[in-house]
């Protein structure tokens, strides 16, 4: 059985979907904080099965440590915490708070009832540089100055640090592009909270007649001076973390980083490749100066460029990205207007 944490997120739902359609019996925890009980019905509707849900917060230890008892767990998933560089910065006790007491109450669980098999989905935002070339190879920059960015290398570190203490942990770090799209039958997706973070929602808002224009930033070190980024299709992300589990239970003792990645575009070439996809208009406008400490800070820290080419998890792990940059859109658009119709 896997253990799924932040199961009823957008990322975490999709990678527990594809794990049932191999034959994985899968338990979900999560607190509610960004998702909702809908998800796990569409879960429940999509894969035809029950599915083990229990509501709890990961820091919690002791509570955790009643799902390990209950549930015989093989190994963890690991998708809870919060993943804004934007939001981190006017919020970072919070981001520190939820995503380092997350990962530190998630090991002690696992260490006290030997469940020693862990994937852990990161951000190639952890590398805290700007770059479109970054590779497994390149040395983490630890002084960039942004929280959220800041709480993935440390969460990082002390994966690290526990597995040297511990011959039988077996670990995948999966750093993740920017994720979109959602499984194909179109009843499981990203359910859009009306003040989105991330930019394909905001610009499917747009699309929908929901929000007037879409706001970007024009201040990057960039042809268009958009900031550049890989994206890819939350059913390809799905994929990698099967893929890394399965190598993992072929390994003995073993702590890999991954980098996860698709297509590259630009912010600007993004919203025009969504207009067309949509075949829907999609107004965008400069994004005005704002004038707080927080805002300031928040407003320069957002790397200009991330991307990788995933060589490592193609020649170890196998995998390699199917679905492409229309293809991830449209299986969004598609979800959030069944959603829109009630569907």
């Amino acid at each position: 059985m896997i253990l799924v944490t932040g199961g009823l997120g957008f990322i975490g739902s999709h990678i527990a979907l594809s794990l049932m359609a191999q034959g994985q019996e899968v338990v979900i925890v999560d607190n509610l904080s960004n998702a909702n009980v809908q998800i796990l019905q569409r879960l429940e509707y999509s894969s035809g099965m029950f599915v083990p849900f229990v509501k709890l917060d990961i820091r919690n230890t002791p509570a955790l440590n009643k799902v390990f008892e209950q549930y015989s767990i093989d190994a963890v998933v690991h998708c809870a915490g919060f993943k804004s560089i934007h939001e981190s910065a006017l919020k970072p006790l919070e981001y520190y708070n939820d995503n380092i007491s997350g990962i530190m109450s998630l090991l002690r669980s696992m260490q006290r009832t030997g469940v020693r098999h862990l994937v852990h989905v990161s951000s190639l935002a952890v590398y805290g540089m700007s770059s479109l070339q970054l590779n497994e190879q390149q040395a983490i920059q630890y002084n960039y100055p942004n929280p959220y960015i800041k709480s993935q290398q440390m969460m990082e570190q002390i994966i690290q640090d526990t597995f040297a203490t511990d011959n039988e942990w077996k670990i995948a770090i999966l750093r993740l592009a920017n994720i979109g799209g959602a499984f194909g039958n179109g009843v499981l997706g990203e359910m859009v909270a009306p003040l989105p973070k991330n930019i394909l929602p905001l610009a499917l808002q747009v699309a929908a007649q929901q929000r007037d224009v879409v706001e970007l930033r024009q201040d990057a070190a960039t042809l268009d001076h958009t900031a550049e980024r890989s994206f890819l299709h939350v059913m390809d992300a799905s994929r990698a973390v099967i893929a890394s589990l399965t190598w993992l239970f072929q390994q003995q003792n073993v702590c890999e980083a991954f980098d996860i990645a698709g297509d590259v575009i630009s912010m600007q070439q993004l919203v025009a490749k969504i207009a067309q996809v949509t075949q829907k208009p999609i107004a965008q406008v400069t994004q005005k100066p704002i004038a707080t400490q927080a805002a300031i800070a928040m407003d320069t820290l957002e790397p200009a460029q991330l991307g990788s080419q995933s060589n490592k998890a193609q020649d170890i792990l196998q995998w390699q990205p199917q679905h492409d940059l229309d293809k991830m859109i449209l299986d969004q658009w598609l979800f959030y207007q069944n959603v829109l119709q009630g569907q």
